[in-house]
């Protein structure tokens, strides 16, 4: 590295909201020397160190909420019997407490197991791994569709918090890739790993909370369409009740062109925004169209980005009002690229809405945030585990989806993002594994105070014991 060189911002790395950055020191003239790990001597005594002392903090965020109570009052009656050692609600916050925790599947309740703040969460034994899957098959459609309910409920709570003025619904669908004979696992569009069976779930995000409203565990060979309408109307009628004044807007890939969803949305009182199929006689349309608007240009003033609007209509949309834009672009560098002029290099984007108002290139404008569910997609794989399927009855993983993919990482999703966006505004925009770096996996010592009292000493330094201070 060139002597006095500034090196590039390491603020990804090293954020100011973490204190993580040394202080400035005098500059040392002696070569650092790393010590022999073989000198420092390990002694196993430790039986109050915890490493998910911020489960303590969240805790008290859920109790304020009332998720215990509401666990307790919804989902108590699938274990009525007053003497169970673990009733279904501690089940329920035990998994979603391991979820928090960074454990993706049942299995790792092994390894919290030795953490004793965890165990004391957990009420003082963590059950055995059998005990969870058997409760997991106690699942039926009532307590399902009241997981369902559960997740949409907190995933809308800050709108309702905030009505905003318009509202952005994404409905993105994803391949759980499976590696055993689940049920209802089928081959279907898995571009990674072709013929393997599936599942294919179904996501719907508010865009402006980055929450999760709703989600359907599917077959992997089920493609998007009529079957699911009555799902996103559903999804719809939520938005609708928390925010009754928003203007709403189901964003939708190139699965959306359905006439029977578009109709049910503009039914609805809301707009649609998706991508038409590119069939032969739309591409004829757009390539004779000569009136196109530049609203961009190159450095040498040449037009760049152009948008028009499309006369086309298909004859199965009806009387279904729509139109629909086409938006070519010289340097298009993301998505598909299609060419439909033999002696120009602009590649086309297409888009129908029935928003007759917008500008063109507002509409297409609009539509391309969409792209932040496959943002949400990935980090619902990567940094919640949503990815992997623990059990092979269809019902058990449609729980444990409800429970890992919705309640113990949708739900638990929904309620991460309640609880920093109420205590940590500033950490809004952190992904999961940030989040649980900085607010979960925190090292703490549990002692033992007065009474049943317990005492946490967490660092002082760290974004809980700041909060707490």
């Amino acid at each position: 590295m060139t002597q006095g060189k500034r090196t590039p911002s390491t603020s990804k790395v090293r954020r100011r909201i973490r204190r993580s950055k040394p202080k400035p020191t005098p500059p040392r003239r002696a070569r650092i020397r790393r010590p022999d790990p073989r000198a420092v001597h390990i002694r196993a005594t430790e039986t109050t160190l915890t490493g998910v002392a911020g489960l303590v903090g969240l805790g008290v965020f859920l109790r304020e909420l009332g998720v215990d109570a509401e666990l307790r009052r919804t989902f108590g009656r699938l274990k009525p019997d007053s003497r169970v050692l673990y009733p279904m609600p501690a089940q329920m916050r035990l998994l979603i407490d391991a979820a928090a925790a960074g454990e993706a599947r049942v299995f790792g309740l092994e390894a919290l197991a030795n953490d004793p703040l965890f165990v004391h969460l957990a009420g003082g034994v963590v059950p055995s791994i059998d005990t969870v899957y058997r409760d997991l098959g106690r699942f039926d459609d009532e307590a399902l569709a009241a997981l369902d309910t559960m997740l949409a409920q907190h995933g809308l709570a800050p709108l309702a918090e905030a009505p905003p003025d318009i509202v952005h619904l994404d409905v993105d669908t994803t391949v759980e890739p499976l590696f055993g004979s689940q049920e209802g696992a089928r081959p279907g569009p898995n571009p990674r790993y072709r013929g393997r069976p599936s599942y294919h779930p179904l996501l719907v995000r508010i865009a402006e909370t980055n929450t999760v409203i709703g989600a359907r565990l599917r077959p992997g060979d089920t493609s998007f369409g009529n079957d699911d309408v009555p799902y996103v109307e559903s999804c719809l009628d939520r938005v609708r009740a928390a925010a009754p004044e928003a203007a709403v807007y189901v964003r939708i890939d190139a699965a959306g062109d359905c006439t029977h969803l578009l109709r049910a949305i503009a039914y609805k009182g809301a707009f649609f925004l998706t991508k038409p199929r590119l069939t032969r006689d739309l591409a004829g349309a757009i390539s004779l169209v000569t009136r196109w608007k530049t609203v961009d240009w190159d450095a040498d003033g040449r037009p760049r980005r152009q948008v028009a609007e499309v006369p086309f209509r298909r004859g199965e949309w009806g009387a279904l009002e729509a139109r629909v834009i086409a938006v070519r672009t010289l340097d298009r560098t993301y998505a598909r690229h299609i060419y439909l002029w033999d002696d120009l290099d602009y590649t086309v984007q297409v888009y129908l809405t029935n928003e007759m108002v917008e500008a063109p290139e507002d509409v297409a404008a609009r539509y391309d945030p969409r792209a932040g569910i496959e943002v949400l997609i990935r980090d619902l794989k990567h940094g919640w585990g949503c990815g992997q399927v623990p059990s092979h009855s269809f019902a058990a993983n449609h729980a444990m989806l409800l429970l890992k993919l919705l309640t113990l990482k949708l739900l638990t999703h929904n309620l991460m993002r309640r609880y920093v966006l109420r205590r940590f505004p500033e950490l809004s925009r952190w992904t999961a594994p940030w989040l649980r770096r900085e607010l979960i996996l925190v090292p703490g010592r549990l002692l033992r105070g007065p009474g049943r009292e317990r005492i946490l000493r967490v660092p002082e330094l760290s974004l809980l014991g700041r909060w707490l201070n």
